[in-house]
């Protein structure tokens, strides 16, 4: 599955973003989603996943209350709403999709990732 991650942007300490990815193909509803991030000079890390009907989630510690993760599985889209956020989320997100998890190596396909960049 091609997938495509739209809604980075630059915004100051508190404020939200929400991250949309969409997907290609008629199998999206096959796969969990997943949402990794990474820093400059970090490693990539999970950030939230989604099951494939949707009825499943789960987060890191650090974003758990603050981002929600979701999707329409009729219109091929997975979104994470990040709020209250906080310059430590500075980060390229990458949308991925796989198997549901936290191990980056459970996901198959990745989108090219979004640039998010909080200011404080």
């Amino acid at each position: 599955v091609q997938l495509q991650a739209s809604g980075g942007g630059l915004v100051q300490a508190g404020g939200f973003l929400r991250l949309s990815c969409a997907a290609s193909g008629d199998t999206f509803k096959n796969y969990a989603m997943g949402w990794f991030r990474q820093a400059p000079g970090k490693e990539r890390e999970f950030v939230a996943t989604v099951s494939r009907g949707g009825f499943m989630t789960d987060y890191a510690d650090s974003v758990k209350g603050r981002f929600t993760v979701s999707r329409d599985n009729a219109k091929n889209t997975v979104l994470l709403q990040m709020n209250r956020l906080k310059p430590e989320d500075t980060a390229v997100y990458y949308c991925a999709a796989g198997s549901y998890g936290r191990w980056s190596g459970s996901y198959d396909d990745w989108g090219q990732g979004t640039q998010v960049t909080v200011s404080s």
